[in-house]
């Protein structure tokens, strides 16, 4: 006998063995029980999510001779010449092939006569959108008041390609991407019956690489069941044939791109090439990995969210805590854009490599985000600046004068206490609560003369709202949660006469500290 594939294979011959699409089944069994079917169901999702499956199971059970709690009992005559597809009763058109006007005058010319077997007449229409508006007018007025024995079934990927003409006539089922979990414990459970070594977690990345769909999960594991014939399927194995990388790789890429080093992007991806790795899905990965960070670092219980398991959970919340919500949107935001370039692309590598230097580098871009970046890159070298021994300026030092006097000593650092609260300014801004964060955004961070943390603000409101003992209590209590140390915080409000440029702002003090990194390196 001929291999049958996989998703062949096991194809659901009942509602029961539906996977995923809980509401509709019970919806369309109930139907079915009190005799309530209706004459014209519109069947809408991405693929593999059991759209064909359930129109022939609904097809089945309404003809079905000894039905079963609104299953079909596939043994009788009727049920067996559907499923065999003899039957004269049930016609499954494909749209796609078949979208000219003639097709559908056909069925309407067709649909006169009663069933000769059965009770129904079932049309199963696969890929509707495809119909021409010809078509779509042509089986319209049928569609509206067909005999009472015509039941139309209509599936598609794309509804909104569907006149609202059709779409007004028919009850709609959305079919739902199934879960991750539902797909592994229905991979697992054939994978039993078929004799099939096969480890949990493995069926979990096969499940995730789905993306939602039944059937391609089923094709994923055909595929790498021949590849490693009798065989255990173990999740280093699954990685290698479906071409997909870890999450540690991942990991390492992210923290490549945060600290600028495009040699190292650069070797990684070639190796990532070179094992096999197909770029457009590593791209694809990448983005749902910083998305996972981004979820995992905002404090709230996301583990449904995710869908990941607890030991990963605990990897991604520990790698949250390393970049900023701002810094994985910008990368998110750049890796969406890549892969909707690298669908139509011809030199695919090229063009993510670009992109990926982009990322380390900043500098070469303009708009605001690449410039918190800079920001934050200048932040990080005041640290490396303070770990090599080099001393750092005061703010109340002109940079002209530091210009016109190379050969002076550098002058003295801010206070230790000061310097690593103006390092994580921006983290701590973020942490604090509305409405008082958008005051702080507009405030710029300084050093008075007492050597206390300086709040200056030119805007009286922010000033008013947020100088308050319990406001600046929460602060210095932010402060000293996020940074470690116990601060004393003022807050001055700018005369009028008096601009905020004037201030010593953070901004000030990095560009200052890097001019100084310059020129003690060309010592």
């Amino acid at each position: 006998m001929a291999y049958t594939a996989l998703y062949r294979k096991f194809r659901p011959d009942t509602f029961d063995e539906v996977k995923g699409q809980d509401d509709i089944v019970r919806t369309l069994r109930n139907q079915i029980l009190s005799d309530r079917i209706g004459h014209a169901y519109l069947f809408c999702g991405t693929r593999g999510t059991g759209k064909t499956s359930v129109a022939k199971i609904l097809a089945r059970a309404i003809n079905c001779e000894n039905p079963q709690n609104g299953n079909p009992c596939n043994e009788c005559a009727t049920c067996k010449a559907i499923a065999a597809g003899a039957s004269m009763n049930v016609v499954e058109i494909d749209a796609a092939s078949n979208n000219g006007v003639e097709n559908i005058r056909e069925i309407v010319d067709e649909v006169r006569y009663s069933p000769t077997e059965g009770r129904f007449r079932v049309y199963i229409i696969d890929e509707v959108h495809m119909l021409s508006p010809g078509a779509f007018n042509a089986l319209l007025k049928t569609l509206e008041e067909p005999p009472s024995y015509v039941v139309f079934i209509l599936a598609t990927t794309e509804a909104h390609k569907i006149p609202i003409t059709i779409l007004s006539r028919c009850q709609r089922y959305d079919f739902k991407r199934i879960r991750i979990e539902t797909i592994a414990d229905r991979l697992l459970d054939l994978c039993r019956r078929e004799g099939i070594e096969a480890e949990e977690r493995a069926m979990f990345y096969v499940a995730k690489v789905a993306d939602g769909s039944m059937r391609d999960a089923l094709s994923l594991l055909e595929r790498c069941v021949s590849f490693y014939y009798e065989q255990e399927l173990t999740y280093d194995r699954i990685l290698d044939i479906l071409g997909t990388v870890d999450i540690e790789v991942f990991g390492r890429m992210l923290r490549y791109v945060r600290d600028g080093k495009v040699t190292e992007c650069m070797n990684l991806l070639d190796e990532l090439i070179l094992s096999g790795r197909e770029i457009t899905r590593f791209v694809v990965d990448f983005t749902w990995y910083m998305r996972n960070l981004l979820l995992a670092g905002s404090g709230e219980d996301v583990s449904e969210v995710l869908e990941v398991s607890s030991e990963q959970m605990e990897v991604l919340r520990h790698e949250a805590k390393v970049f900023s919500a701002e810094q994985l949107m910008k990368y998110i935001t750049v890796c969406c854009e890549l892969t909707n370039r690298l669908r139509y692309a011809t030199q695919k590598r090229v063009i993510a490599e670009m992109e990926f230097i982009r990322l380390c580098r900043p500098q070469m871009d303009e708009d605001n985000g690449a410039v918190l970046e800079r920001i934050r890159r200048l932040e990080s070298e005041i640290e490396s600046l303070k770990r090599n021994g080099v001393a750092l300026p005061s703010v109340n030092d002109s940079p002209d004068v530091a210009e016109e006097e190379p050969e002076k000593e550098i002058p003295t650092a801010l206070p230790e206490d000061i310097r690593k609260i103006a390092e994580d300014w921006k983290g701590i801004v973020g942490q604090y609560p509305q409405p008082g964060r958008f005051c702080l955004e507009s405030c710029v961070p300084s050093v008075s003369d007492n050597g206390k943390l300086l709040l200056v603000f030119d805007n009286i409101t922010d000033y008013l709202l947020i100088n308050t003992d319990e406001k600046k209590a929460r602060l210095v209590k932010l402060i000293s949660s996020l940074v470690g140390v116990q601060a004393d915080v003022d807050m001055k409000l700018l005369s009028p006469g008096e601009k905020k440029s004037a201030v010593a702002d953070i901004v000030t003090l990095n560009e200052r500290l890097k001019n100084i990194k310059i020129k003690v390196t060309e010592e």
